[in-house]
């Protein structure tokens, strides 16, 4: 006899339990063989409980406490073990409008609008187990990452809202004589690094910090001159000298006028790809 097919598992990650509640019900009607394998309340959580029970479909509100859905998804895009498993279906659960859907149309990461609707749950079902039949991804993995980075940064959505083009930063540094305030030009930063409430600035010969966020940084930022490489990474690109790959397969860029190496996240190692 054949093997008995092991059932699907999701994880399912909603702040409000009721909710959580509800779409564990309704997935139970409409994909009685699909198991809930964990229930989480925020996206740190959601992070973990994914990488530790590796589902094969993630249900993530996008807006929960501490980090979002849509961030929670990117972390876990890189630090998925893509040699090991599969990176898994994404449905996004959302109160958005639907001119912030707009972003969906490409069909690669699917969502649902709250309160979730059996016909349309109905629809995304369907797909997924169409596809986890076929034993593949419902897309791609790089039409996932895509979509992923396109929903990351619309204004509303996943980034900040656009905001007037930033040419001088007011930025602290620390020196034997306390903390002083310094005027940067942003024409002589190499890159931004987020690191916990502070973002750093750093520049050919000296280190800064600033309390500006870096989602809202990057809005003020020109994205052609200024390279999303990390989730908490921006670089200057004409600052860029070359990008490697190490043995475990993670690329890390070397800069031309600073000694350090900074890592590349899979979402975004499509930027470094040879022409």
């Amino acid at each position: 006899m054949p093997p008995t097919p092991t059932p699907p598992r999701a994880l399912i990650a909603e702040d409000e339990p009721l909710l959580a509640a509800a779409l564990q019900q309704a997935l139970a009607r409409a994909w009685p063989e699909l198991r809930v394998a964990a229930t989480v309340g925020d996206g740190l959580s959601a992070v973990r409980e994914a990488l530790a029970l590796r589902p094969e479909v993630l249900f993530f509100d996008i807006r929960m406490p501490g980090q979002s859905g849509l961030d929670a998804a990117a972390a876990l895009a890189d630090a998925w073990p893509a040699d090991e498993a599969p990176f898994p279906a994404l449905v996004f659960v959302t109160a958005y409008d639907q001119y912030a859907l707009q972003a969906f149309e490409t069909q690669a990461v699917d969502y649902l609008l709250k309160p979730v609707q059996p016909a349309r749950l109905e629809k995304t079902v369907h797909k997924l187990r169409q596809a986890l039949q076929r034993g593949t991804a419902p897309a791609p993995e790089e039409d996932t990452f895509a979509q992923l980075r396109a929903l990351l940064h619309t204004p509303g959505l996943g980034a900040a809202p656009a905001a007037p083009r930033l040419h001088m930063i007011q930025a602290m540094r620390q020196t034997g004589n306390g903390t002083q305030i310094h005027f940067v030009p942003v024409a002589e930063v190499l890159y931004f690094e987020a690191a916990d409430k502070y973002v750093r600035v750093l520049t050919a010969t000296h280190e800064y910090l600033i309390r500006t966020p870096l989602k809202e940084l990057a809005a003020q930022l020109d994205p052609a001159a200024f390279w999303q490489v990390h989730r908490g990474t921006l670089v200057r690109a004409s600052a860029i000298a070359s990008a490697t790959r190490d043995e475990a397969g993670r690329l890390h860029l070397h800069l031309h006028e600073r000694p350090e190496r900074l890592a590349v996240s899979r979402l975004y190692a499509h930027l470094f790809k040879a022409m």
